[in-house]
């Protein structure tokens, strides 16, 4: 891609006679100091995985979601029958509104036992007795508040929600099927927080666990870990211990059970470090245009190492203080025009 560009630029150049010397931007190369990294291979999770089951007794009446498709947080995925649940609503509300009348009733009945007792017109028998049926008529409404709230619980269990948004991964049931609490319905999870677990050498586990920074390398991008967690205990067969890397949030073009690279910072060393706009790619070679003494450029090869960002370390093709040009077209232009002055 970065060819075609350069061949167009020179093309437009000719056609337009253009002879003005383009601008140039030179950065001299320094040496920086940059993390050192230990490579090792990781698998990427999701953080919140689950499997949503039933809490009441039912026939499936609807499955509303199906794998891949992705679930809103607190959307219906699956619906059941729910006659014997909504006759069990109507009988509790039933249920509260006699509870209501006889708590009313027993309550003004207190009222005129006790004036009537503060007249002395009754025993204190009579006015235990009512004192009685009131607390019994209290105690009975609060039971059928309770129950009215229970056959509400089981009315809303009939509609089955995700508990989060995410990604269906499977689902256990079809329409027709009897569940039973406990019965699972569907799998999930959400691509909204992802970790990577690897498995860490006992040899750098102490130089990880201090320094706790690590980056994820995929499909050419390096993301940096929000957070480095080491499991206590390692494992007796292999003599590792378990590591998890918690992903920036929505993480592009990463997927539960990819494999990935993982560096963890093991150290620091000096390297040199040039953005990426300034390579040339041909081929399979890379280069730079570089400028020697009399500011002629030329095109030099380097190899490079890790990225960090929009920069590559340069492991060799480059020196302290060497200066190339950050625009690859105007660099072409430019030696171009080298060429056509010392043509004879």
């Amino acid at each position: 891609m970065k060819e075609r560009v350069i061949a167009t630029a020179l093309a437009l150049a000719a056609l337009c006679g253009h002879a003005a010397q383009p601008e140039l931007e030179v950065l001299t190369v320094a040496a920086e100091q940059v993390p050192v990294e230990r490579m090792l291979d990781g698998t990427i999770e999701a953080v919140s995985q689950s499997t949503v089951s039933a809490q009441t007794s039912g026939r499936v009446a609807e499955v509303l979601y199906d794998v891949n498709d992705f679930v809103p947080a607190g959307a219906v995925i699956v619906r059941l029958h729910a006659m014997e649940q909504h006759t069990s609503l109507e009988q509790a509300q039933a249920a509260l509104k006699e509870a209501m009348a006889r708590e009313a009733e027993a309550q003004t009945r207190y009222a005129r036992i006790l004036g009537l007792y503060r007249d002395q017109a009754v025993s204190k028998s009579q006015l235990d007795v009512v004192t009685a049926e009131r607390d019994a008529a209290v105690a009975r409404l609060a039971a059928a508040k309770a129950a009215l709230e229970a056959a509400r619980e089981g009315v809303s269990y009939t509609e089955i929600r995700a508990p989060y948004a995410g990604v269906v991964t499977k689902r256990h049931v079809e329409v027709g099927e009897t569940v039973h609490p406990g019965t699972p319905l569907m799998s999930g999870l959400s691509l909204q927080y992802l970790r990577v677990a690897v498995d860490l050498p006992q040899s750098v586990v102490e130089t990880v666990r201090r320094l706790r920074k690590a980056a994820v390398y995929v499909n050419g991008q390096r993301i940096e870990a929000q957070t480095v967690t080491i499991f206590p205990q390692a494992n007796p067969q292999s003599n590792t211990f378990r590591a998890r890397i918690d992903l920036p949030e929505n993480a592009t073009d990463l997927y539960p059970g990819m494999l990935v690279k993982v560096g963890f910072v093991v150290g620091e060393a000096s390297h040199l470090l040039i953005p990426t706009s300034a390579l040339v790619e041909r081929g399979e070679i890379t280069a730079v245009y570089a400028l020697d003494q009399d500011d002629r450029l030329t095109l030099r090869q380097v190899r490079l190492g890790q990225r960090f960002g929009d920069r590559v370390v340069v492991l060799s093709g480059l020196m302290d203080g060497d200066r190339i040009a950050l625009d690859p077209i105007a660099a072409t232009l430019r030696v171009q025009q080298q060429r056509t002055a010392t043509a004879p």
